[in-house]
């Protein structure tokens, strides 16, 4: 599956199938939320929060994926990201783009 986050994938004619998104609410446990509270103190990365939200935005892209099989895509154009905070700890993430079917030029 081809994701891109232009709207044309260069030498190919794309027929739209239609609006797909896969989406996620993630959250750490109270006890790396604790630590990850101490490190905002001071300053610095969250790791723990970084790796939370990249196996979200995974966790997501896969689910947009399948719904574009399920509709026989080949590729997905003009893919975006949003999040949003749910609650204290807790992030969604969704994405979504538009599934087409590719053929030559």
């Amino acid at each position: 599956m081809i994701l891109t986050s232009t709207e044309k994938i260069e030498g190919y004619k794309l027929q739209t199938l239609g609006l797909v998104q896969g989406s996620t609410i993630q959250s750490k446990n109270m006890f790396k939320d604790m630590g990850s509270g101490f490190k905002s103190m001071v300053g610095g990365e969250l790791k723990a929060y970084t790796k939370m939200m990249e196996e979200a935005r995974e966790v997501a892209t896969g689910r947009m994926i399948e719904k574009a099989e399920k509709l026989g895509a080949d590729a997905i154009v003009c893919v975006r990201f949003n999040s949003a905070s749910v609650m204290q700890g807790a992030a969604e993430i969704m994405t979504y783009g538009t599934a087409v079917k590719m053929t030559q030029e």
